[in-house]
């Protein structure tokens, strides 16, 4: 079965014969759309991938051994990316996509074990470097709206992004997720920075086929007290660019988001919150950002 999804105005196609493979993707329901014949990207799910001499091109290690690992080969007219769980994982899952990342196979599993892993994890990563010179930035962010505007929080594994939506959630009237953890930045036509829910969301079962213009980013810090402030223009990009999803080795793909990073930083303002995990410190962030 093959079926289209639509992502921040971008559309991609996922096969797979395997029934329960589609029974353990409820998440991209919200985001089915019509049959396309010519999808940004495909990928299919199939018995074995291409052969081909392959060299290590680089190893995208994990912050901790509970996060997931990649290790990425560079094929003759193609990649290979090794997908494990965690740092610590015997098990890995195959993906081979063609140099543009316009096709991808990704080698079959046992869904009994894999879950959704496998699929979730290729269609992020192909979705992240197809766009990646389409003005468009795939996060690894929290973001909460209010007032019709969306709110980042960035931050590295840990800092507590989650824990301040959910403070925001709580504590601030008029707030909803919009996602917890891979929401996808666009800059429209139009030049407006717009942030849209996703299939993604990590542990945060939040799948809003949803979009709201970008309010501001907020990097946030553990603290014993709490205050924020703006960041300068070096550290917002900083923040931007340690929190975005791409090859930078592949110069297309470092262009894109290098541009991509220029026209947010000029539209959205950026700020650094040092917080302790209450409610006292959404109230500050929220009468200080959403103005």
């Amino acid at each position: 079965m093959k079926q289209c999804f639509l992502v921040a105005g971008h559309t991609f196609s996922f096969e797979a014969d395997n029934a329960d493979v589609w029974k353990r993707m409820d998440n991209y329901v919200p985001f089915r759309t019509a049959p396309c014949d010519s999808p940004l990207f495909s990928l299919k799910v199939v018995p074995s991938l291409p052969k081909g001499e392959s060299t290590v091109f680089m190893a995208v290690a994990p912050m901790q051994d509970d996060e997931p690992r990649i290790d990425i080969y560079r094929l003759a007219g193609g990649w290979l990316f090794d997908m494990f769980p965690t740092a610590v994982s015997k098990e890995s899952y195959k993906l081979w996509t063609t140099q543009d990342f316009s096709e991808g196979q990704l080698q079959a599993w046992d869904p009994d074990l894999g879950g959704r892993f496998p699929a979730d994890n290729a269609l992020m990563l192909m979705f992240a470097m197809r766009t990646a010179t389409l003005d468009t930035l795939e996060l690894h962010s929290s973001v909460t709206v209010k007032d019709g505007k969306a709110y980042l929080f960035l931050g590295r594994s840990g800092t507590g992004k989650s824990t301040h939506s959910r403070m925001w959630l709580e504590n601030i009237p008029g707030c909803h997720l919009l996602n917890d953890d891979n929401p996808v930045l666009r800059v429209m036509p139009d030049g407006q920075i717009v942030v849209f829910g996703t299939p993604w969301s990590g542990k945060t079962p939040c799948y809003r086929n949803e979009q709201a213009p970008a309010g501001a980013f907020v990097a946030i810090r553990q603290c014993k007290e709490n205050r924020i402030a703006r960041l300068p223009v070096l550290d917002s990009y900083a923040a931007l660019f340690s929190s975005s999803s791409g090859m930078r080795q592949v110069q297309s793909i470092a262009d894109g988001m290098a541009a991509t990073f220029d026209k947010v930083l000029q539209n959205v303002p950026f700020y650094v919150l040092d917080c302790l995990p209450d409610a006292d410190a959404a109230r500050l962030c929220s009468s200080t950002v959403a103005l």
